[in-house]
């Protein structure tokens, strides 16, 4: 059936876009993504076939700035680790232990201030944050002025200042990782990383001995490089962890609104119509 087929619906990166599946497609015209990251497709490549290729920036946002607050009040106030002391059979602690750190008034450092990163800041000042930014290009003033954020020109000024720094960038060279051993010493001993972006925009030996050693407080993942981790991990065994399995886009309406999105945008590609949600390669 591979001349009737015109339009690829990614669902979790499936089917894999390779040379020899887009050689038998002669006819495909459209290949849209159910997520906001196109870090496993080359785009040059479905190009180069004359095939379009659109993601659904409108459907995940939301649901993946919510992702992003969870993990910076769950790790702020522990509730891991909170929550098994809770369950377990003696229930005996030591207050001491258990102590969190206070989110209004702290100050959460947003690395990539796309769509995703807007809405966080949008939910940060809810919670009486200070925010601070750091983007390719800065924001307009009145949007700036909407969530009260202060642009950072510089990565490290921004690190140096953050209780929180949360990463939401898109994975590419320019952002592999982007956080290593020199951006973590520069994070301040009591601040939280949490990543909604990528595994590999972290390079995760560096962040293990920063959070075995005490370089930083804590981190609160969403994603892993790979996914999942292999069970012997040592990020599997630190107590100031908190992985969750890609959380970010799943909600059940959330998943309705992606396939609303891209059908949308397969659609438009076959009736040769703009692209509401178009990807060009860079």
């Amino acid at each position: 059936v591979g001349k009737k087929v015109q339009a690829i619906y990614l669902w979790w990166h499936k089917p894999a876009i390779d040379k020899e599946i887009l050689q038998s497609l002669p006819n495909l015209k459209v290949i849209a993504n159910s997520g906001v990251g196109m870090d496993h497709l080359d785009l040059k490549l479905i190009a180069s076939f004359g095939v379009k290729m659109a993601n659904v920036p409108h459907a995940v946002s939301n649901s993946t700035a919510d992702t992003g607050m969870a993990l910076l009040l769950a790790s702020a106030r522990r509730l891991v680790e909170v929550h098994n002391i809770a369950i377990s059979p003696t229930m005996e602690y030591c207050e001491a232990d258990i102590l969190g750190v206070k989110v209004a008034g702290a100050t959460l450092g947003i690395i990539g201030m796309g769509r995703i990163g807007y809405k966080v800041a949008l939910r940060a000042k809810a919670f009486e944050m200070n925010i601070l930014y750091h983007n390719r290009t800065r924001r307009k003033e009145q949007e700036e002025q909407a969530v009260g954020a202060t642009y950072c020109k510089k990565i490290d000024s921004l690190l140096q200042q953050a209780d929180f720094v949360m990463l939401v960038v898109s994975l590419t060279p320019q952002t592999h990782k982007l956080i290593g051993k020199r951006e973590l010493e520069l994070m301040k001993p009591t601040a939280t990383l949490v990543n909604i972006s990528r595994g590999a925009v972290v390079d995760q030996e560096a962040l293990v001995a920063a959070l075995q050693c005490g370089v930083i407080r804590a981190a609160a993942l969403d994603v892993t490089s790979p996914e999942p981790l292999p069970r012997d991990h040592p990020l599997l065994k630190l107590k100031n962890v908190i992985i969750t399995p890609h959380l970010g886009i799943k909600t059940d309406k959330t998943s309705y609104m992606i396939t609303e999105e891209a059908v949308e945008n397969i659609l438009a590609a076959l009736n040769g119509l703009p692209l509401p949600s178009e990807v060009l390669p860079s």
